[in-house]
Parts: C-alpha cells; structure tokens; sequence
C-alpha cells in the first residue's frame, strides 16, 4: 500500500514542478505560460487562473499524500509507546526479556589488585 501512495506522491510532484514552471513570471524564469493572443481559456488571465487552481490543487494532493505517507511509515516502524522505549533502555531488556546492551569482553585485569602504569 506505501509503494501505491508513493507512487501517486511521485507522479504529484512532478505535475507539480510542471505546471509551476508553466506559470507565467513577474521576474526573469521560464515564463512559458500565456503571452498568446486569441480568446477564450488560454489567454493570460484564463490560463493564468488555470494554472493557479491547477497548482492549488496538485500542492493539496502533495500535502496530502505526505502525510499520508509519514503515517503510514510511522504506524509500520514505531514503537507502540514511548513509555515502553523508555523503559527498555533504563533496564536494558526489550519486551522478551532478552538484553538489549551490547556484550562486552572479558577482561584480563584483576580488580583487587592495583593498576600500576608502567614507566616506559
């Protein structure tokens, strides 16, 4: 299901960046949008007015999907609680019982005797 709405995310996006740079500029970008003449849906105000509820509409879509997404990510990795986080790393157990804390090695010294740094 992830990979479907990612997909749709994706496919979002790049319409997107499209009909963005389809816009028409006030400074110096690509600008490829109106600028012709004739009547009717694309002349400057009609294509303008097209593009700017078309980017609306794609930019909500994107919103959408990426919470969706996030939620859906979260729900799969998360753990159930952050009570049961915390507890698992102050008695370093996870919910099995089994440790959690790395193994370290064993150690040669002998703690009864003192460590005396040798003068090399």
């Amino acid at each position: 299901m992830i990979e479907i709405v990612l997909v749709i995310h994706l496919l979002i996006a790049i319409g997107l960046v499209g009909v963005v740079l389809l816009q028409r500029s006030e400074g110096g970008a690509l600008g490829m949008g109106g600028g012709g003449g004739g009547a009717g849906l694309f002349t400057a105000r009609g294509a303008g007015s097209v593009l700017t509820r078309a980017t609306a509409i794609l930019a909500a879509g994107f919103f959408v999907t990426s919470i969706t997404l996030t939620i859906m990510s979260v729900r799969k990795t998360a753990p159930t609680s952050v009570l049961e986080k915390v507890g698992a790393e102050q008695t370093g157990k996870n919910g099995t019982g089994k440790s959690v804390l790395p193994k370290l090695p064993k150690s040669n010294i002998d703690p009864s005797k003192p460590q005396v740094p040798t003068g090399q």
